[in-house]
């Protein structure tokens, strides 16, 4: 009987804990053990630091194995937090790597995953693989911990390209992250794109949620919404501002804002500066579960991205579950949707800041049910072709043969 094929992935964080990055590690994993292999999952410190409890040292999730590094201290110069976690990440990497004896190590973004990855696999002579969803650089400046083109921006962003340059392979989320990669000299024969995706057992067009229908009101209304986190690179306050624009003309429609994080408070004061009370409907962070039920009540989902390196650079997953769902969507025009969306084919793309452009775009869909069909019907036969995980993950089956490491 052939040996199955040992990954084993390291992360920042994992399920339980609910973001689009566990979501994702979770349907890599499920599409991988569907072609026959074996992936395994160590977390780092960050993991219980977001948990914010205790976590075992190893746990099973989904029918996968999860390892845990456990919760290191904060240090008191500056980068010796980030040493901690590195050092205690690498010890738990060969430790796991002992126990399991996998072919391959697997590590996620952020770079200090990847850091200790490489310092465990040159010393057990296993070959990395260091997959990028956004750089973390990017997300730093974004979260407001450091400017754009500070100090510690060019820092972190010379240690990833050297982290790139000593992985065995880089997996990466898209085309732009890519073309950023080649930039800095990254050869493109070492980068290949593992896009993201949908199962369509997951995420296929489906009854509304009726509790919900009732409890927010909603029979009879038209709804337009956005699910997912509140990040301020999300473009909420341009959505909640074009939305005003169009409700004094529109009495049926409402705005459903479903989710939570960092602008929360902001939104809702300006949702009362605009007097929509009455008109937006913020039910907090529902269960995955029923995510579809949700999909299936709205009329347009909305995806106002503000332009920055991060939106430019990233695909979001958020427009393939509409797609998926048979729901069509707006979206702001940043490069990281473009590379996902065709324009008024799949989706409508409106300039990224203009609120008056995005109320537009509403009016249109609201007043066009034959256009909101065809949109609909060519998003899903879209994703359903190109975006499933069992299509995108395919590539790890090339990325592994190239580590000598045969599936």
């Amino acid at each position: 009987m052939m040996k199955k094929l040992k990954i084993l992935h390291v992360l920042d964080h994992s399920l339980p804990l609910h973001s689009g990055y566990t979501f994702r590690s979770q349907n890599i994993f499920r599409a991988q053990k569907n072609r026959g292999w074996e992936p395994l999952i160590v977390t780092s410190p960050k993991h219980e630091q977001s948990w914010k409890g205790a976590s075992p040292e190893k746990e099973i999730i989904g029918n996968f194995t999860y390892y845990r590094t456990g919760k290191t201290n904060e240090g008191k110069f500056p980068f010796e937090s980030e040493m901690r976690l590195m050092m205690a990440l690498a010890k738990r990497i060969q430790q796991v790597a002992d126990i399991e004896k996998p072919d391959i190590l697997h590590a996620h973004s952020p770079v200090l995953n990847a850091i200790p990855a490489l310092w465990a696999g040159f010393r057990l002579g296993i070959p990395v693989i260091y997959e990028i969803r956004a750089f973390w650089e990017d997300a730093a400046a974004d979260h407001g911990t450091y400017p754009e083109n500070s100090w510690k921006y060019r820092l972190v962003r010379a240690i990833e390209t050297t982290v790139c340059r000593l992985a065995f392979h880089v997996a990466v989320l898209c085309n732009g992250i890519k073309n950023d990669l080649i930039k800095r000299g990254i050869s493109a024969d070492k980068l290949t794109p593992v896009f993201n995706a949908i199962n369509p057992e997951d995420f296929t067009p489906c009854p509304p949620d009726e509790q919900y229908v009732r409890e927010w009101n909603l029979s009879g209304k038209k709804v337009i919404a956005f699910i997912g986190s509140f990040y301020r690179y999300e473009g909420l306050d341009l959505l909640v501002d074009a939305f005003s624009k169009i409700a004094p003309r529109h009495p049926e429609a409402v705005l459903l804002l479903v989710g939570g994080g960092e602008v929360e408070k902001e939104v809702k004061a300006q949702i009362q500066s605009l007097n929509l009370t009455d008109k937006v409907i913020m039910p907090g962070r529902i269960d995955h579960e029923r995510i579809p039920g949700v999909y299936a009540l709205t009329d347009i989902l909305a995806y106002p991205r503000h332009s920055m390196r991060l939106t430019d650079l990233v695909t979001p997953l958020k427009p393939l579950e509409a797609m998926a769902m048979g729901k069509v969507f707006v979206a702001s025009d940043v490069g990281g949707h473009k590379e996902l969306v065709r324009h008024n084919q799949t989706g409508v793309l409106f300039p990224a800041g203009d609120a008056a452009a995005l109320a537009k775009e509403f009016e249109s869909l609201l007043s066009n049910d034959d256009l909101r069909q065809t949109l609909q019907s060519q998003g899903l036969a879209y994703v359903l072709e190109r975006h499933t995980w069992k299509k995108t993950t395919a590539v790890y089956e090339d990325i592994y043969q190239r580590a000598g490491r045969k599936p």
